[in-house]
């Protein structure tokens, strides 16, 4: 599967049936048990069935793959990234780091072709969620300051910034083990840790009108002197709380607050908050994340409002990933304009595996 197969049937993220769901994940797993090393000895070596694992709805679907044990644990991905690579795949390939701010780092290979269509996604849903395309235009220039690691995150915040017309600071630093630094010894040394980051970030700030922020909650204090400046403040990170974000709306009551939940192997998903959670929707197809509760040693897909692993299905014709990922998240139903159930209020405190 290449491609220009894909941009077939995503030419409005938001329409993406349950059919076109399940039709897409069997072609791409049929893809790289035939061409992908990893997938390939996998299929030998299990004798896995895919013609009954697509027979059913997305939720059977997606059962019966947890269930099948198709799903990889950290070490093998890290230690052997280069297997899951389709054999003599044709593209514009990069090969990412993981932060390193949870754990150890990770590789991962993305498509450019995938960064296009994961802008297409974010682009429509800020617009029809956030209203951003009313916000910034000819008259009015977004100003941009990100603070964030190298790699997919730069690529993808920088096209998606230009994609308004606007202009883009990014100011980046070393993240490997800042949360071991953020347990040891607070907020204090995690600030010390970002010190650099610190520095330039009120650098720009002094001399620049920025309107708009992606940043961690951990840092939104550098930005309140200028905060009648700030319109639109984005939010990532596993500090990025319903408790968290009711706290700083108070102290940034003119900005709008965008969550986003980020990984180094799709992306971002958009969020949206209420009240009572953060909830969070993937770019179905190519990203599929549920909660997944263990029973009787079988796998089942959450219940409304139950809490479950993090279970994610990444599918894309350069790469195919199926993990439980160290993670609680509770299943909540479609909200417009997404057709598909999302997740909500994902925590990793007090978990262990």
């Amino acid at each position: 599967m290449r491609y220009g197969e894909v941009k077939e049937i995503y030419d409005d993220p938001f329409h993406v049936s349950e059919d076109t769901t399940i039709s897409y994940l069997k072609n791409i797993f049929e893809f790289h048990f035939e061409n992908t090393p990893y997938w390939n000895a996998v299929r030998k070596s299990q004798k896995t069935n895919l013609e009954s694992i697509f027979e059913g709805n997305l939720e059977e679907t997606v059962e019966k793959i947890f269930n099948s044990h198709l799903f990889i644990n950290n070490n093998e991905f890290r230690e052997n990234w280069l297997s899951f690579l389709p054999r003599n795949y044709k593209g514009k390939l990069r090969f990412y780091q993981s932060s390193g701010t949870t754990g150890p780092r990770s590789l991962c290979h993305w498509d450019y072709e995938y960064v296009k269509l994961l802008v297409f996604y974010l682009r429509e849903a800020l617009d029809e969620i956030y209203h951003l395309d009313e916000i910034y235009n000819e008259f009015h220039q977004m100003k941009a300051l990100l603070h964030g690691p190298y790699g997919w995150y730069q690529e993808e915040m920088s096209e998606l910034v230009w994609s308004y017309g606007g202009v883009l600071y990014f100011i980046a630093t070393e993240t490997e083990g800042l949360k071991r630094v953020l347990e040891k010894e607070g907020i204090r040394g995690a600030m010390k840790f970002l010190e650099p980051l610190v520095k330039y970030s009120q650098r720009v700030l002094e001399k620049d009108r920025i309107n708009l922020t992606r940043t961690a909650v951990q840092l939104l204090d550098i930005f309140v002197p200028y905060r009648e400046n700030l319109e639109i403040i984005m939010l990532s990170g596993t500090s990025t709380t319903l408790d968290a974000l009711k706290r700083y709306q108070k102290e940034f009551e003119d900005s709008t607050f965008i969550p986003l939940y980020g990984h180094f192997a799709f992306g971002d998903v958009i969020g949206m908050y209420t009240e009572k959670e953060i909830r969070y929707y993937p770019n179905y197809p190519f990203t599929v994340i549920l909660p997944l509760v263990l029973e009787d040693g079988t796998y089942r897909i959450a219940k409304y409002g139950e809490r479950g692993y993090t279970g994610i299905i990444i599918a894309r014709p350069e790469i195919l990933i199926v993990k439980i990922e160290n993670e609680l998240i509770t299943r909540v139903p479609p909200v417009k304009p997404f057709k598909w159930d999302g997740f909500a209020n994902p925590n990793r405190e007090g978990i262990i595996c």
